[in-house]
């Protein structure tokens, strides 16, 4: 299948200040994610960003990149935009890689991809919960499947509880109880990327404050790919940053 890897980066951040252009051996973070999505089969790797430094850093390492306006709300308005200035047909797929993952997998990437269909118009990624301390975790995401491998609901609460499991013990996960972890990469089809600025907030996403549960809130369905492991985590603080970079040498 082809499909667009479109890496949404702002160089705003509370936690590490301009880090899309943070140095990981010689090359700003940014670039680095864009050189592991070329390796998934992408037709095509874009980089969207409100910043003309990170546009130039983009240039300067020959990776594709679109300015895009300041005022989104949230990275996939801003993918959308570069979208729809690509002029992509209804059918394509668009898979947003968030501009922090220097370690992303390229084969989850394109596994996500494949989830698109005529009737699932957007796709996403989990892995099985090993913690009892992650299935606890508000931090960490949760997501419930049907039979046919499509998202029921996301919440940052334990689900499914475990009834009697954990009327035993919250110690540890019963036997046989594997909750799924959310993977924060999405793919979606044009068409409803283009719609989905114009879906309402629901409820549910601003009291979870998961932008994902607007979509099911209004109907449409998410699939969801069961990663076989747990995927390298991202960058959102100094100490991740210090972890990724033993990755990478000048």
């Amino acid at each position: 299948m082809a499909f667009t890897v479109i890496i949404p980066a702002r160089l705003a951040s509370t936690r590490l200040p301009n880090k899309p252009l943070a140095d990981l051996g010689g090359k700003p973070m940014v670039v680095r994610v864009a050189e592991r999505a070329a390796l998934s089969g992408a037709a095509q790797i874009i980089v969207a960003t409100d910043h003309i430094d990170i546009a130039r850093a983009c240039e300067q390492h020959g990776i594709a990149v679109r300015l895009t306006r300041a005022d989104h709300p949230s990275g996939t308005d801003r993918i959308a935009e570069v979208a729809a200035a690509l002029g992509l047909p209804a059918e394509a797929v668009v898979v947003n890689v968030q501009g922090d993952e220097p370690l992303i997998d390229p084969a989850l990437i394109a596994a996500t991809a494949a989830q698109i269909s005529t009737t699932v118009p957007m796709a996403t990624a989990a892995h099985v919960v090993e913690s009892a301390a992650d299935a606890f975790n508000a931090n960490v995401v949760k997501v419930v499947l049907n039979q046919a491998g499509r998202a029921m609901y996301f919440s940052r609460a334990t689900i499914p509880w475990h009834r009697d499991g954990f009327a035993q013990s919250t110690d540890q996960l019963p036997a046989g109880y594997e909750p799924l972890r959310h993977i924060g990469l999405y793919a979606y089809r044009q068409d409803f990327l283009q719609m989905y600025p114009t879906l309402t907030a629901s409820p549910l996403e601003q009291i979870e404050a998961l932008e994902q549960l607007r979509v099911l809130w209004h109907g449409y369905s998410i699939a969801v790919h069961i990663a076989p492991s747990a995927p390298a985590a991202g960058v959102d603080t100094p100490e991740d940053l210090a972890r990724v970079r033993q990755f990478f040498t000048v």
